[in-house]
């Protein structure tokens, strides 16, 4: 089972368990952006009011530019591009985040001392902010945070945060439509059932009555629209 095929059984599964992907390489990011620079939030199945709501947060800003490219670095860390997918940040989990830590302010505490803890640990062993070590340097310090079972008091705080930056980033890339194409989702399918098949109509010397095979859905038109004349007959039953 290689590292994409993990995520999706981890996505399938539980996003409580603990991984990381190392030994990727991370792609260079584009200058900050938002959400609103990817998708149309005019009509989106929200009520006047959250539509409201969505827009100020939209407007306002919480993460520094730090935090959001150290943010940036941990997504595409966590979830690399692969020859079949594309990255955290080509899903566009970094701007998912930035949103989602002015939408749930209970976030924006354990992330903001989060991201202080993780360049204190860089700081601490390689002299330099986390975005700016190498990718080894930067592996070796996700090997120390990446796994609950073991944790130390020096990484207790690391591995929290890490655990939380993983889940945002899961749940941001499997939400999308990358991700969703990554696992195969297709979404939600109506149940087509042709009748009982006729080699078993056949074996017990059964039929279906033509008159009431008339009246049941046609699969092959079910989808068109009904449409109706000026007296409200139904044209296309």
């Amino acid at each position: 089972m290689d590292r994409r095929d993990s995520i999706k059984t981890l996505i399938l599964g539980s996003l409580g368990a603990g991984l990381y992907l190392n030994g990727c390489t991370i792609s260079m990011r584009d200058p900050r952006k938002s959400l609103t620079d990817f998708y149309s939030f005019e009509e989106y199945g929200r009520y006047k009011e959250e539509m409201l709501r969505d827009k100020r947060l939209f407007a306002e800003e919480f993460l520094t530019d730090h935090e959001y490219e150290t943010i940036a670095d941990l997504c595409d860390l966590i979830l690399p591009a692969t020859d079949s997918a594309g990255s955290a940040g080509d899903a566009h989990v970094p701007e998912f985040i930035d949103f989602i830590v002015k939408d749930m302010p209970n976030l924006q505490k354990p992330i903001r001392n989060g991201i202080k803890w993780l360049d204190d640990y860089a700081k601490a062993n390689y002299n330099s902010h986390f975005i700016d070590l190498d990718t080894t340097q930067k592996t070796e310090i996700m090997d120390a945070i990446a796994y609950p079972d073991k944790s130390t008091p020096e990484t207790k705080a690391g591995i929290e945060f890490f655990t939380r930056m993983r889940n945002l980033t899961l749940t941001g890339y499997y939400t999308s439509e990358i991700g969703f194409k990554d696992i195969g989702y297709e979404g939600n399918r109506p149940n087509v059932w042709d009748g009982v098949p006729q080699d078993v109509l056949d074996e017990h010397d059964l039929s279906y009555d033509e008159e009431w095979l008339a009246k049941c859905i046609n699969h092959q038109t079910s989808s068109a629209a009904a449409e109706w004349d000026k007296d409200g007959n139904l044209l296309n039953n």
